[in-house]
């Protein structure tokens, strides 16, 4: 079968047949993705543990402790398992329709191209921690995993979980020093200059979210078996991850988030290392667990009920609102913005986070009823399914 025609039959899969718990999962991602983002944004004080400043009102150190103990080092594996869930589903459906597997590849691979376009084009303009074309390079490897059991890749999943310790253990484990150590364009002035300096932070981003390794390798043997497809057939797994996930994360994020919140301080460098090293592999189980939760909501959600459409519309189009986000927090944080990343604390700095999540939800509604895309989306389609030539 020609490429063209393939692609013609097998194009991106109608609104109407998306499974609910994917969407959904990504539709409430995005206010995990917001909160974690948006704190990398304030500057002009003393820095802290894992670079978050040093808040002294109770508020900020509480919320602090609680973002970092529910969200940091967790929403990201949440957000890597669901991209790598979504390459499975597009390669099965494209050679359910009849694209035979190299050419499903090729298409495939011009998407994880494009994404890393994306990604740069997001970094140049706004914002250094960019994951998109991080995610981009993974659908790339994950194309050569395809013929890989699945007992190789939890195998792969868990010994990567080993270079996570160690990995991110050493990037914290030294005593936090007042000045930022990463992200220097956040608190510069000039936007030429934090233009230029962004893509030279892009490439320190992977370091940082290491832990997406194994949350893709698990979100692959997840879309294998359509455990999120098909949510009530898993139920006893979801639950399982559910509980086990999230109990783990809290558990291991708690140290850190009462360090960062100035309520314990660890006393040796190489209990700060054991610490970090903690948090970032029970981020990925948290992650994991974020995702199992969902998939277990969405079964006792109904597909008709307003506010379950706006979420799964967000989620529908979370590359859209992913980078809105970065608009929306450029305009307010940043020095040669309104510059509110200077004065504002953690828990202000949320709820601007949570609002623009909101924003976000009621936009993807409007574009539902209109029967549109996200503008990223469509163009990411486009680009994709374009025929070959």
């Amino acid at each position: 079968m020609a490429l063209t025609d393939a692609t013609a039959l097998a194009g991106p899969v109608r609104s109407g047949d998306r499974a609910l718990a994917p969407d959904l999962a990504r539709g409430l991602m995005l206010a995990l993705i917001a909160l974690a983002n948006s704190v990398v944004y304030l500057y002009g004080r003393e820095y802290g543990v894992r670079q978050h400043i040093v808040e002294h009102g109770m508020l900020d150190r509480i919320v602090s402790t609680l973002m970092v103990t529910l969200v940091d080092a967790r929403a990201y594996p949440m957000f890597a398992a669901l991209f790598a869930y979504g390459i499975v589903q597009i390669f099965r459906r494209q050679t359910a329709a009849g694209l035979s597997e190299p050419e499903t590849k090729r298409l495939l691979r011009r998407r994880s191209r494009w994404l890393i376009a994306f990604g740069f084009v997001h970094v140049l303009l706004l914002f250094p921690g960019d994951i998109l074309g991080l995610y981009g390079v993974t659908g790339l490897i994950l194309l050569s995993l395809t013929r890989v059991s699945d007992r190789r890749l939890l195998i792969a999943a868990a010994l990567w979980l080993v270079v996570v310790a160690f990995v991110q253990g050493a990037a914290f484990m030294a005593p936090p020093t007042p000045e930022r150590t990463f992200f220097w364009s956040f608190e510069t002035a000039d936007p030429v200059r934090a233009a230029l300096l962004r893509p030279l932070e892009w490439l320190m981003t992977p370091f940082g979210v290491i832990g997406v390794g194994s949350a893709v390798l698990v979100g692959t043997w997840a879309a294998r078996r359509g455990i999120l497809a098909d949510p009530a057939a898993h139920r006893p797994l979801l639950t399982r991850t559910a509980v086990v996930g999230l109990a783990v994360a809290v558990a291991g994020g708690l140290p850190m988030g009462l360090a960062v919140g100035h309520f314990w301080e660890p006393a040796t460098t190489l209990q700060m290392w054991g610490i970090s090293a903690l948090h970032a592999v029970t981020g990925v189980a948290g992650g994991l667990g974020y995702a199992a939760l969902i998939g277990l909501l969405a079964l006792r959600l109904d597909r008709r009920n307003p506010v379950t459409r706006a979420l799964a519309a967000t989620g529908e189009r979370s590359l859209t609102f992913y980078l809105f986000q970065s608009v929306v927090f450029v305009a307010l944080f940043i020095p040669y913005t309104l510059g509110l990343g200077e004065t504002l604390g953690t828990a202000a700095t949320a709820a601007i986070a949570l609002a623009t999540w909101l924003v976000s939800v009621v936009i993807a509604d409007l574009l539902r009823r209109a029967g549109k895309r996200g503008p990223a989306e469509a163009l990411l389609r486009r680009l994709t399914y374009r025929p070959a030539h």
